[in-house]
C-alpha cells in the first residue's frame, strides 16, 4: 500500500496489542499526519528458544517517518515503554509522556545510549498540535501512577484510546479517574473508542488496591520473621503499601533486583514515593537486624529463571537467603505461561521452611485492569459511535465486543483487529481498510531481528533430537575418501554407550559417498543433500529421532 493511496481518510491500526498481551504500539493517520501511542515489548513464548524481548515491526512507520508527528506514552509499564529504546533508533520522532513515565523511559533511553530524541513532559491538562491532529489527555487508574488515556481530535472527530485502566474509589495515591472529562467527551460525541481487554472476561468491578494494602499489614502484624515481598517492580502502589507496612510495624526495608532498585529510585526521587529517609537499608545489613525487624522487596514474582526471588528459593542468591520461618508474599497473580514456574518457585518455598502467602490463599493481588462493569462503565462514559477492542488475546477483544453492544453499541460499528488490520473512517462511514505490514521483531542479545522463523525452527530442533556433525575429507585430485567420516555427536546420544549406533552411521555415510563418486556427484551441496538423506533415514529408523545433520566436506 504506498503512501500516495491514503487521501485524507481516517486510519486507525495497531502494530502491536492485538491478539495478544504484550508489545503494545497503536496508530491513528490522517492524511499526512500519523500519531502512535504506546510502543511495548513483550516476553517470548515458550516456543522463542534464546529470545530475550519481541517488539513491534515499525518498518511502516519508518517508511512513512516525515508523517509521524510523535509517540504518546500512556503509562510506564514495560508493554508500553518497553520497545522505545530499539524503536527510537530507527525512528527519530518527538516523544511525549507524563512525568513518572518520562522518568521510566528516560533511564531506559540513558542505557541503551539513545539521546538525540525530542522528548516532552505532559500531564492531564496538555493539549498537542500534531498537523491536523490535537491530543488531550484524561487521567485514568492503573496499577502504576501518572497513568492517561488520549483522546486524538481528527477532522472525522474524536478517536478516545484508553490505555490501561480500571476505576478505583479509593486510589492509593489520591489520583482519581476523570471521570468528569470522560463524560464530557462523551457528551461531545466519540467517533471510535479503544479500549483496554485485559479482563473483559472477568464479571463485576475489579477490587481496589486499598484491599491489598490491608493484607499486607495483616500478613506483616503476624509474621514473626522477616517478610519477603515480591511483586512487579512497576507496581508502585504496591510498593508504597509495602513501605506504609513497614512504617506502620517498625521494619526496616531492604530493596533486591535491578529493576526494582531503578523504580524505587526514580518514583523517590519524583516523588511518586513517599517514605522516610532512613527506611531502607542495605542488603549487607539484613542479617544484622533482629528478624521481626527486617523486610524485602524484590521482583520475582512471575518465576522466573534469573529473577530475585527464584534465586532466594534456590538458595543461590548471593546476600539473601530464605530461612525457615521467614515470610514470603507473592503479591501478583501468574501471566498466562507462567503458573509452572511460579507453582515451582512456591514449592521450593515451602521446602526451605516458609511460609508463603500468595493469590490462591490470600489477597495479596488485585489487577490493574477493568473488568466487566468497569468496561461498560467506560463505554457508558464515552458514547462511542464505532469501537475497536484492543490488548488482549482474540476471546478478550470477543468478550468485549459482546459489551459494547450490550451497553448500545451496534454490531455492525465494532470492529475486532489483528495486528496491520487498519479501520478506515471517511464521511463518517467506517469499514477495513487495507491492511498494514507488521509482524514481531524478536530481540536476541545485542541483535534485532536477525532471528527469524528459520533460526528458531533450528533451534527447537536442536532443542529436542540434538545435532550429528559428519566430517568427511576428500582428495581433490582423485576425488577419494581421505579421512573420516568421523561423526561428532551433540544432544543426541551418549557417544560411549553408543558406539555402535555410531559405528553404523559411519558405514552408511562412506557408502552414501562411495555411491555419489561412483554416479560422479562431486558437487558439494549434492554431496551434502545425499549424505543428510541418508543418514537421517538411518537414523529415524533406528532411534525415531530426527537430529540436525551438519555435513562438513574439505577437500585436500
Amino acid at each position: 500500500m504506498s503512501k500516495n493511496q491514503r487521501g485524507n481518510k481516517l486510519l486507525i491500526f495497531a502494530l502491536g496489542g492485538m491478539d495478544e498481551i504484550g508489545k503494545n504500539m497503536y496508530a491513528i493517520q490522517y492524511g499526512n499526519d500519523i500519531v502512535v501511542i504506546d510502543a511495548g515489548l513483550m516476553f517470548p513464548d515458550e516456543e522463542m528458544l534464546g529470545i530475550d524481548v519481541v517488539i513491534p515491526d515499525v518498518s511502516y512507520l519508518v517508511e512513512n517517518q516525515d508523517k509521524v508527528r510523535g509517540i504518546i506514552i500512556t503509562h510506564g509499564h514495560e508493554d508500553h515503554i518497553g520497545g522505545l529504546p530499539y524503536i527510537l533508533k530507527q525512528l527519530k520522532v518527538p516523544l511525549y509522556a507524563t512525568q513518572l513515565t518520562m522518568g521510566l523511559i528516560e533511564h531506559k533511553l540513558r542505557e541503551a545510549h539513545v539521546h538525540d530524541i525530542k522528548r516532552t513532559v505532559i500531564h492531564v491538562n496538555s493539549e498537542l498540535t500534531l498537523g491536523q491532529l490535537k491530543a488531550t489527555f484524561f487521567q485514568t487508574n492503573h496499577s502504576i501512577p501518572d497513568s492517561v488515556g488520549v483522546c486524538v481530535d481528527t477532522p472525522e472527530g474524536a478517536v478516545v484510546h484508553t490505555g490501561d485502566f480500571k476505576f478505583d474509589m479509593t486510589p492509593v495515591n489520591d489520583q482519581y479517574a476523570d471521570l468528569h472529562r470522560m463524560a464530557e467527551l462523551g457528551k461531545k460525541g466519540v467517533l471510535c473508542l479503544l479500549s483496554d481487554s485485559t479482563n473483559a472476561e472477568r464479571p463485576g468491578f475489579t477490587g481496589s488496591e486499598q484491599s491489598v494494602g490491608e493484607s499486607l499489614k495483616e500478613t506483616f502484624r503476624h509474621a514473626k520473621q522477616r517478610v519477603i515481598v515480591a511483586t512487579f517492580a512497576s507496581n508502585i502502589h504496591r510498593i508504597q503499601q509495602v513501605v506504609d507496612a513497614c512504617v506502620l510495624y517498625g521494619r526496616k526495608l531492604a530493596v533486591v533486583g535491578r529493576s526494582m532498585i531503578n523504580v524505587i529510585n526514580i518514583a523517590t526521587e519524583l516523588g511518586y514515593l513517599q517514605m522516610p529517609e532512613d527506611l531502607i537499608i542495605d542488603t549487607d545489613d539484613i542479617n544484622r537486624l533482629p528478624g521481626h525487624k527486617v523486610a524485602v522487596i524484590s521482583t520475582g514474582s512471575q518465576g522466573e529463571t534469573m529473577s530475585a526471588l527464584t534465586r532466594m528459593a534456590n538458595s543461590s542468591h548471593r546476600k539473601v537467603e530464605i530461612l525457615p520461618g521467614d515470610t514470603v508474599v507473592i503479591a501478583a497473580t501468574p501471566i498466562p505461561g507462567n503458573e509452572r514456574a511460579i507453582g515451582k518457585t512456591i514449592d521450593q518455598l515451602f521446602r526451605i521452611g516458609a511460609d508463603v502467602v500468595y493469590s490462591a490463599v490470600a489477597h495479596v493481588h488485585v489487577s490493574g485492569h477493568g473488568s466487566q462493569e468497569d468496561l461498560k462503565l467506560m463505554l457508558s462514559l464515552l458514547k462511542p459511535k464505532y469501537f475497536i477492542p484492543i490488548h488482549g488475546e482474540y476471546r478478550m477483544l470477543r468478550a468485549h465486543a459482546q459489551l459494547a453492544e450490550a451497553v448500545g453499541v451496534r454490531p455492525e460499528n465494532v470492529f475486532i483487529c489483528d495486528n496491520g488490520d487498519t479501520v478506515e473512517i471517511a464521511n463518517g462511514r467506517a469499514r477495513y481498510g487495507p491492511k498494514i505490514p507488521t509482524g514481531k521483531v524478536l530481540i536476541d542479545g545485542l541483535g534485532v531481528g536477525d532471528v527469524g522463523n528459520i533460526v528458531l525452527r533450528d533451534r527447537k530442533l536442536l532443542s529436542q533430537d540434538g545435532i550429528l556433525v559428519v566430517v568427511v575429507t576428500l582428495s581433490k585430485e582423485h576425488g577419494t575418501i581421505l579421512a573420516g567420516p568421523d561423526i561428532i555427536s551433540r544432544g543426541f546420544v551418549y557417544v560411549r554407550e553408543s558406539e555402535k549406533l555410531l559405528d553404523e552411521a559411519n558405514h552408511v555415510v562412506r557408502n552414501t559417498m562411495e555411491r555419489c563418486m561412483k554416479d560422479q556427484v562431486s558437487e558439494w551441496a549434492s554431496l551434502k543433500t545425499n549424505i543428510r538423506d541418508s543418514l537421517s533415514k538411518f537414523l529415524f529408523e533406528r532411534t525415531r529421532r530426527r537430529p540436525m545433520i551438519l555435513p562438513i566436506i574439505m577437500e585436500v
